[in-house]
């Protein structure tokens, strides 16, 4: 397993303001984020294009463009690290359906602007992400 820069961090920030279920959307194998999050005892839903099971953790079958909206609901948050903007934008939507708000940390500076949510820029220690937080 790959070694995500900042993954603590940002388990910390997660599960300090989502305690409760979230669903990382395109894990790909860097599960680092996700096993933070289980380990403080979060529910953590993980989905990717093929269903599989790494390091312990089982991987839902997803597609985000045509999601299977079971595994979102009662989400507070939808995650994804590096996702491509059109994945952002997909994510977005789906996050509205469920009423939850969107974490993404970008590969660099590509981020989506998500109809809906209100955007920033956290830094928490080392993990820099953008928070979407669903307007009400």
């Amino acid at each position: 397993m790959a070694m995500l820069l900042g993954a603590a961090d940002l388990a910390e920030y997660i599960a300090r303001n989502y305690p409760g279920r979230v669903v990382e959307v395109g894990v790909g194998h860097v599960l680092d984020v996700a096993v933070e999050l289980k380990a403080r005892g979060l529910v953590v839903e993980a989905t990717d294009r093929a269903k599989r099971h790494i390091g312990g953790m089982k991987i839902q079958e997803d597609d985000v463009f045509s999601p299977r909206m079971e595994l979102y609901q009662g989400a507070g948050l939808i995650y994804s690290i590096r996702p491509p903007l059109e994945m952002q934008l997909a994510i977005g939507c789906l996050a509205r359906q469920v009423g939850a708000d969107v974490l993404i940390r970008p590969l660099q500076d590509e981020i989506a602007d998500l109809p809906g949510f209100a955007r920033r820029l956290v830094n928490a220690g080392e993990a820099r992400f953008y928070l979407f937080e669903l307007l009400h």
